[in-house]
């Protein structure tokens, strides 16, 4: 007897995917392998295994791939201070490649020919996902529920979930619940009252970090150690890179920092209002670019500076994998073997203020920019380096 056709799902096990994959079943003649990538989301195994097999799913793969993530996909990111639209720092779109990458390795293995998603029709993700997918399988047929089946809104999904007994969580109100993606970078909140950009975000969507408001009175004060560009230790103990990231989060959180509401520019067009939560994330950036400031030379920085807004937009339309995205990373990472050292935060009612950088780099030097006569600065140049500015003024 021949043997159906595979589809591998990017399942979570929660509504949306356990919606598409009984969907696939009724629509496709094929046997539904479901994937789970743990990139430090709120994960229950035993929930996704027991929805999974409640469809007859046969195959369930939970890859773990925290490290993997935080080291090869939000550390290049920290170390291109990837920042979309001023104040998003990334963490939905960087997680996509990974996933993407990985569902496709599955697919190969298993000799699937088809992957799944569920990414909404009107979002970033479905770019991203199958950007990746194309990269790593372009002979792998793509199926997009969103863009495709008859269930037009999240009430008529809601529906069809009842009429399959699929269960169908509430909130802390009891109502079906905010559109939230999550990872060990960031949480994402979306929709219902926050699709409106003159209502305010309610207190009980944030998950990661409290109020500032209701942190502590008492600053809490963090070093972060930093070798080769990355960071490789908190207060002096070496940790890796998720638990790294899960200790900067946790003391990030509890100060109320990483918080952004945004109404942000889509890659298709639309504007969108979110709130984002990247405590851990926030606490890098501040102090990867503060070490960065004393063990790099200006024109470094400044190419790394002119970059950056591409280099975050790539990100975020799902060009990891593209050849551009490649090129400004090798800009990126052209003398982060000099960027070593130990930056201390001061971490306070939401927000983070530098106290000090150290470092053995001799980019900094005390002797010339000391106020003290000294003789390592010639200042007599200094007038010839302005008259000769002076004729590039109105050249």
């Amino acid at each position: 007897m021949k043997s159906k056709k595979r589809i591998v799902l990017a399942y979570s096990g929660g509504l949306d995917t356990s919606i598409i994959l009984k969907w696939l079943q009724e629509n496709y003649n094929a046997e539904v392998i479901c994937y789970t990538a743990d990139i430090g989301q709120e994960i229950d195994r035993k929930k996704i295994i027991f929805n999974a097999k409640k469809f007859g799913v046969k195959n369930i793969i939970i890859k773990d791939l925290k490290d993997i993530f935080v080291k090869d996909y939000v550390f290049p990111m920290i170390r291109g201070h990837a920042v979309y639209e001023g104040v998003y720092l990334l963490g939905t779109s960087i997680a996509r490649p990974l996933i993407a990458k990985n569902q496709i390795k599955i697919a190969k293995k298993y000799k699937a020919y088809a992957v799944s998603h569920g990414s909404t029709g009107k979002g970033n993700d479905q770019v991203r996902f199958e950007l990746g997918y194309h990269y790593f399988g372009p002979k792998i047929k793509i199926i997009a529920p969103w863009r495709i089946w008859k269930l037009k809104s999240r009430t008529e999904l809601i529906n069809y979930a009842k009429k399959n007994k699929i269960s169908i969580p509430k909130d802390k109100k009891g109502a079906p619940p905010f559109s939230v993606d999550d990872n060990i970078f960031h949480t994402s909140t979306e929709g219902k009252v926050l699709e409106n950009p003159k209502n305010s975000a309610p207190e009980l969507i944030f998950q990661r970090t409290v109020s500032p408001e209701k942190a502590p009175n008492k600053p809490t004060f963090v070093s972060i150690n930093f070798r080769n560009g990355d960071p490789i230790g908190v207060n002096g103990k070496k940790l890796r890179p998720a638990k790294l990231l899960e200790k900067l989060n946790q003391l990030a959180g509890k100060n109320g920092i990483g918080r952004v509401d945004l109404v942000e520019n889509r890659f298709l067009g639309i504007k969108s209002r979110g709130v984002y939560e990247t405590p851990g994330g926030t606490l890098l950036i501040h102090a990867h670019r503060a070490v960065e400031s004393v063990t790099l030379d200006k024109e470094t920085m400044h190419k790394k500076e002119n970059i950056m807004s591409r280099y975050a937009e790539l990100i975020y339309n799902g060009y990891w994998y593209s050849k551009e995205r490649f090129k400004l990373q090798k800009i990126v990472d052209l003398k982060k073997n000099k960027v070593n050292g130990t930056v201390k935060l001061k971490l306070y009612k939401g927000n983070t203020t530098i106290i000090s950088r150290q470092t053995k780099s001799s980019a900094y030097s005390l002797k010339k920019v000391s106020f003290e006569e000294n003789k390592t600065f010639n200042k007599s140049n200094v007038e010839k380096f302005i008259n000769f500015h002076k004729k590039k003024l109105r050249s």
